[in-house]
């Protein structure tokens, strides 16, 4: 009879023994898989949607600092900005190696205007990148168009009176306010919002910018690589990041992983642990019938492998239902971890090694109860009859 017939008769024969090794196995394997495919659909969705986070670097015009002194007198430093952004600039974005791990790019112009006979900051945007961008802001009403168009801080729609519908002479021309954002208790209070077009157009900047804001998140490099790319390409400007956001935003990704990666340990162990001792057990139980198969003229070998297949087969069946099990609890999950749209990745690398390191733990566990099984001398085993 063949070793291969021979195992799947001794699985069959004990199956309940063979049941509860796989469903141990079975359950280490889809905790492992549902946490690292948790963590694979976190992070992607996290860097598909790292507009939700805000921006994390910063593109400003190149500014040039004088000091001034005399005599010894120290009479404090100037600013001077040698030029403003150029727009058509920003198509070397695209160029950079890293470019798809930038998210967003949300372009500004700024300057002070004249509303209501007030002296007010307005600033240009992209209506769709910078409210996609900014997710906290609440805006009541609608955002700005291309019209003569504006949507007001907090701060500024209480100081001039403002509301949604209203009209607001600005520099001479009248704009419509279509939106309010509620208070943010930042600077963004104090702004009046106009599309980029229109907004260049009143402040005399055609196809000039006074910053760009760009959210990226790199997965398998340095935030700081981005930087000396983006500075390469862009050689008149300063390129900063915002480093408390980017290392917050990594950190927390890294903090998950580390965790996955903490319980797949642990289940490995007790994986393993629980293979050993139920191998261990089965070849106490079957001392009679291995003196039989010395007996008959089995080599030590054949014992060997006999015991080694039985645990193969079994772990190889524990791997697959494991992947398919930890695959359904992530779909299960991701729901209510209320991730965006995170969905699930299949990755045959996780189902490759799901396998693989099933069947590795579960020969490996095996192999010192199969060495012990297979060193037993027939005339010993035989006194167990």
């Amino acid at each position: 009879m063949r070793l291969e017939n021979i195992a799947l008769h001794n699985i069959k024969r004990r199956k309940g023994r063979a049941a509860f090794l796989m469903t141990g196995l079975l359950i280490g394997v889809a905790t492992v898989v549902t946490l690292l495919s948790l963590a694979e659909s976190m992070n992607h969705n996290i860097h598909m949607e790292m507009d939700t986070f805000g921006a994390n670097i910063v593109i400003t015009p190149h500014r040039d600092q004088l000091d001034l002194s005399y005599g010894g007198l120290q009479l404090g430093g100037v600013s001077l900005i040698a030029d403003e952004i150029r727009e058509e600039s920003l198509a070397a974005i695209d160029t950079i190696p890293y470019r798809g791990n930038i998210a967003g790019i949300a372009p500004k112009v700024l300057g002070t205007v004249d509303a209501g006979g007030q002296r007010v900051m307005l600033m240009g945007v992209d209506p769709k990148v910078e409210f996609g961008l900014k997710r906290w802001w609440t805006l009541n009403g609608n955002r700005p168009g291309n019209a003569p168009e504006v949507v007001a801080g907090s701060a500024i729609a209480a100081k001039l009176g403002l509301s949604v519908g209203q009209a607001l002479p600005i520099d001479g021309r009248v704009f419509k306010v279509v939106g309010l954002l509620e208070q943010t208790g930042s600077q963004d209070d104090n702004l009046l919002l106009a599309a980029l077009p229109v907004a260049q157009s009143l402040l005399g900047k055609i196809g000039s910018l006074s910053m760009v804001e760009v959210a990226a998140l790199c997965h398998d490099c340095p935030v700081e690589d981005i930087v000396n790319q983006l500075s390469t390409a862009l050689p008149n400007v300063d390129v900063q990041a915002v480093q408390q956001v980017v290392k917050t935003r990594m950190h927390a990704i890294d903090q998950f992983r580390m965790f996955a990666w903490g319980v797949a340990g642990t289940v490995i162990i007790i994986g393993a642990l629980l293979v050993f001792v139920t191998m261990m057990g089965s070849v106490n139980e079957r001392t009679r019938e291995i003196g039989i198969f010395r007996a008959i003229g089995y080599r030590r070998s054949h014992v060997l492998r006999l015991i080694l297949m039985e645990a193969g087969l079994v772990s190889a069946f524990a791997g697959v239902l494991g992947y398919l099990v930890g695959l359904g609890a992530t779909l299960i999950t991701l729901p209510l971890l209320k991730v965006g749209h995170a969905g699930l990745h299949l990755n045959p690398t996780l189902a490759a090694s799901a396998f693989v390191a099933t069947l590795a733990i579960g020969l490996f566990a095996t192999l010192f109860p199969a060495l012990r099984a297979s060193r037993l001398e027939p005339s010993e085993a035989l006194r167990a009859l």
